[in-house]
């Protein structure tokens, strides 16, 4: 009795062969997928606790990359538009111009476009941002605190152990979720935080 070949000319016996060994390769596929997503579900990213953070100005100078990761973000749904941005303007301006002497900002980061008598759009410059944390101490003390510091992920190197946090004196840094990667006060869910 010889053996059943079927169209192929494969018999049963290595077509059930091979049907095993490609099952144990799925498996192992499958169980090494099922690893790598179970590491990266439980990672965690450095990030800044605005309740906390106390706008001390270390993020600028400890940071291990230059300019600093951290960087000021805007809260725009906190915004109130205001023609005096304490977050903008130096305190004490005598006329309200976009004039250098007039802005807080050492790098001119923030840009403001009017919007109609008497509102304005403040936005952030990311790339000449160096995260000093004057805009935000400006806008909390005469301001909605609509401008706020924090870790830009695009940036961070997420160092083990993050030299920022180290130095920070309000214990406002920490590590947390990945899948939420920003500690904001004032935005909507889902809402991304506006830089260019």
């Amino acid at each position: 009795m010889g053996t059943e070949k079927d169209i192929n000319g494969i018999s049963r016996r290595d077509f059930f062969r091979k049907g095993m060994q490609w099952a144990v390769l799925l498996g192992v596929g499958g169980l090494s997928a099922a690893l790598i997503s179970k590491t990266t579900a439980g990672k965690t990213v450095w990030q800044i606790d605005t309740k906390k953070c106390t706008q001390c100005g270390r993020c600028a100078l400890n940071c291990v990359k230059s300019p600093s990761a951290v960087k000021c973000i805007h809260a725009y749904d906190l915004c109130g538009y205001c023609d005096l941005c304490g977050g903008y303007f130096r305190p004490g301006v005598i006329m309200l111009t976009t004039a250098a002497e007039n802005q807080l900002c050492p790098t001119s980061a923030i840009k403001r476009k009017f919007i109609e008598e008497p509102f304005f759009e403040y936005d952030i410059d990311k790339k000449l941002c160096i995260g000093c944390s004057k805009c935000v101490k400006g806008c909390g003390s005469f301001g909605n605190g609509s401008l706020q510091l924090q870790i830009d992920q695009s940036l961070c190197d997420n160092c083990n152990d993050c030299s920022i946090a180290r130095n920070c004196p309000s214990n406002a840094i920490s590590r947390i979720d990945a899948s939420k990667p920003y500690l904001m006060l004032g935005l909507r869910e889902n809402n991304q935080w506006k830089n260019k």
